[in-house]
């Protein structure tokens, strides 16, 4: 891996208003607040408005960035927005988001790696800053989850939310973010978890063609917790150290005990993990922005900590990125 010319500065959040409790899924579905708990960890989740979407909540997450680190965004060239939600087919979230922040001069375009959106989006930042093609990115994981969710679906329904997390990444030769990187996918399981769009096929097996996300959640679960742990060893060799070296782990927040998993099968600490489902569900491209801000509020993170994020989800895609925690103060 090139040496990072990239540090992530700030950060920033947003959830919608509305609280869906377990108690609130028990008038939809067949389920209680006991059952909810004991196989996800979740106890809540934020859903956005009628008239609420992705490009709103992204649009929130940015001022939040901006008034917590007293930055601008004027002259950022470049936003990305991690989502499988969009607004709209076309445009993007991103040349929404570009204006409702009235940024005259930037690029603009949504990435779709699911669950894994956000350390994607970090992943392309960090390329695009070392190789000298951009100064200064915005990258935004949010989603609107709530409107493919099929409420009928009680395996579904219970781990969905909405929610944002925004990160600007800026030039930074001296003291960069970014300490190694480990992607993969695994395209053949994709069946497993889907929302159809136009196709009605996958690999000649009928889809259901609801425009609701569809998940074999044993399936799902057997897969992470066999590649995310392989992932994580592979990115902290890569930088050369041990698992043990890294300060906190931040994984796709999909599940509390599949989490509880991927910690048990490394021996990483659970008390040094950092998750945002309980209080937000699976937000997808949104829970690992969302569990670093919780970190930041809580003073969890602390400078020059080393911090381990990994994305998973849809594709079946991953994505993990060591970095050192040194936003501006």
């Amino acid at each position: 891996m090139l040496q990072s010319k990239a540090r992530i500065t700030a950060i920033g959040s947003y959830v919608p208003e509305r609280v869906m409790t377990n108690e609130d899924l028990e008038k939809l579905v067949e389920t209680n607040d006991e059952w909810i708990v004991k196989r996800t960890g979740i106890k809540e989740r934020r859903i956005a408005e009628d008239t609420e979407f992705t490009s709103d909540l992204a649009y929130r997450a940015a001022l939040n960035l901006m008034e917590r680190f007293s930055k601008s965004l004027e002259d950022v060239d470049l936003i990305i927005v991690s989502t499988l939600t969009p607004d709209y087919r076309t445009p993007s979230v991103a040349s929404r988001l570009q204006a409702k922040l009235g940024i005259k001069q930037t690029g603009a375009f949504d990435l779709n790696a699911a669950c894994a959106g956000f350390t994607y989006g970090l992943h392309v930042a960090n390329g695009l800053i070392t190789a000298g093609l951009n100064k200064k990115i915005l990258i935004v994981g949010a989603e609107t989850i709530s409107k493919i969710t099929d409420y009928t679906d009680r395996t579904t329904c219970i781990l969905f939310g909405d929610g944002a997390g925004a990160a600007l990444v800026e030039y930074d030769e001296q003291n960069p973010s970014f300490l190694s990187a480990h992607l993969g996918s695994n395209g053949e399981s994709a069946i497993n978890l889907y929302g159809t769009n136009i196709a009605t096929q996958m690999d000649g097996e009928e889809l259901i063609s609801n425009g609701h996300l569809v998940q074999n959640g044993r399936e799902v679960y057997k897969w992470a917790v066999t590649t995310v742990p392989k992932g994580m060893k592979a990115v902290t060799e890569k930088f050369g150290i041990d698992l043990s070296n890294v300060d906190w782990f931040v994984p796709h927040s999909a599940n509390l005990r599949m989490i509880e998993s991927i910690c048990d099968r490394t021996s990483f600490p659970i008390e040094r993990t950092l998750n945002s489902l309980v209080n937000y569900g699976n937000t997808s491209a949104a829970t690992i922005p969302l569990a670093l801000d919780i970190g930041v509020r809580e003073e969890k993170l602390k400078k020059d900590d080393l911090v381990l994020l990994y994305g998973f989800g849809g594709g079946l895609a991953h994505c993990g990125q060591l970095i050192k925690w040194n936003l501006d103060e």
